[in-house]
């Protein structure tokens, strides 16, 4: 770093109201940041690209800002609440933590949400989108997605407006994402939804279901839930004779599901409120594709914004929990996926969400549409 470079990253550590310079205190500027996830397991590829995205948000900080540094410890939950909960019990006890960035489930959100409340941190999550995570209080949660009412929302009018369908079967896995979701889109589609089945995690067999589906004879399937499941489920329904159009959300954004499922995959739909690569602002897809040879997938763009947040607020001089809190709080500014600000309930602004669908071609995620949003 040459010395002009040094000398901003050192003026940029200061409070905006310090207007000093002496840098006596330089190294007090940065942190440490966790964050957690289902980083290995079997819905593991829904949340690799918005880890690795915040992973170079820290990196190209670091490398700009010799006198503001700033670490993040990763923590695998594999998106269980149960392996959630003990893991923001440590961070929460651990005072050199002084900012999260999670969950990326709905699931292991809502566990820890009252923990890290509690604790007085901050929490920034890329992908958790579940409703109810922002209609309960919480002052530590926030989101750079749109919420799972906006989803529904959006993959309604596709299932009415691009599929044209008559007759609707809708599934979920219980979870509060999978079943959130399924209950938006019930509520939209009304008499149009003929049947609906629920699953149940690490299930395998699905025969039940399928005749049911089959009774129903619906147009269209709608799933809540993630790959795990919802791959081995359309695998068997299309083995079964089951023709309806699939369409599956965010949680099967996931280069495991068109590989578990096969050819069954082809031609299925997924929502997502991510932005394809080529629609991501500034220069982060090309820095993606540079530090890890592929394109950012299901909410890399949303990965690097969250870690972002934090990351100019350390930049800002923001050193305590409660500092980062009321910086996140009063965010301001454009991301690489959206504008980014949040309101009381800590949902990013709603005017500023867009859904997209995917085509799953072969075992690519091809971007369709941008789902308009009445």
């Amino acid at each position: 770093m040459g010395l002009a470079a040094a000398l901003f990253a050192a003026a940029g550590c200061q409070d905006s109201g310090g207007g000093g310079t002496d840098n006596s205190n330089a190294s007090d500027c940065g942190g440490k940041i966790a964050i957690f996830g289902a980083f290995t397991g079997p819905n593991a590829g829904l949340v690799i690209p918005s880890l690795n995205a915040a992973k170079l948000a820290v990196k190209q900080h670091n490398a700009a800002n010799a006198d503001c540094q700033v670490t993040m410890q990763e923590f695998d939950t594999t998106g269980e609440p149960q392996q959630a909960t003990p893991i923001a019990n440590q961070v929460a006890q651990d005072q050199s933590f002084t900012s999260v960035i999670g969950g990326h489930f709905s699931g292991e959100s809502k566990a820890t949400m009252p923990i890290y409340e509690a604790a007085g941190l901050v929490m920034v999550a890329p992908s958790a989108t579940a409703t109810e995570l922002t209609a309960g209080g919480n002052k530590s949660f926030h989101r750079v997605v749109g919420n799972d009412a906006t989803q529904g929302t959006a993959a309604v009018g596709y299932i009415k407006n691009v599929f044209k369908a008559q007759k609707v079967f809708v599934i979920d896995d219980g979870t509060p994402y999978g079943l959130g979701i399924i209950d938006e889109v019930k509520k939209g589609l009304g008499a149009t939804v003929v049947g609906s089945d629920k699953v149940q995690k690490d299930q395998t067999n699905f025969d039940a279901t399928i005749s049911k589906m089959k009774s129903a004879k619906p147009d269209v399937i709608a799933y809540g839930g993630y790959t795990n499941e919802a791959a081995p489920l359309l695998k068997q329904a299309r083995a079964g004779g089951v023709t309806a159009k699939f369409l599956g959300f965010d949680g099967l954004y996931d280069p495991a599901f068109p590989k578990g499922a096969g050819e069954a995959a082809n031609g299925a739909i997924v929502t997502c409120p991510c932005l394809p690569a080529a629609e991501a602002g500034g220069t982060f897809s090309a820095d993606f594709q540079k530090e890890y040879g592929n394109a950012p997938g299901s909410y890399g763009a949303e990965g690097y914004d969250a870690a972002t947040v934090l990351l100019e607020g350390y930049k800002a001089g923001k050193k305590t929990r409660a500092d980062l809190l009321a910086w996140v709080d009063a965010y301001d500014k454009q991301g690489v996926s959206k504008y980014l600000k949040f309101d009381e309930t800590g949902d990013v602004d709603k005017s500023k969400v867009v859904v997209w669908s995917y085509q799953i071609k072969g075992t690519e995620f091809e971007p369709q549409q941008e789902i308009k949003l009445s």
